[in-house]
């Protein structure tokens, strides 16, 4: 797959996942935990990748985080700013 960079970001939606993962009071393993639930192939490295925006996130990914972090995909996306 190629590397695709925004600004140097290869995701926008790290801080949120963060913030929402600490507001609910889950570990980066309780969240690999639920994503593999949902058989999203995530595990806690992975999450700390996604966390300090060091690895891309599918939009497959993202919809299934929004759903274990209880969070609508604007409130993730909406980061943004251009």
């Amino acid at each position: 797959m190629k590397q695709i960079q925004f600004y140097g970001n290869k995701n926008i939606i790290s801080e949120k996942v963060k913030a929402r993962r600490i507001e609910l009071n889950l570990s980066q393993a309780d969240v690999a935990a639920k994503l593999q639930t949902m058989n999203v192939n995530i595990d806690q490295q992975m999450i700390s990748k996604i966390e300090k925006n060091k690895r891309q996130v599918t939009d497959f990914e993202v919809a299934c985080l929004c759903k274990c972090l209880n969070i609508q995909p604007n409130d993730l996306l909406s980061s943004i700013d251009f």
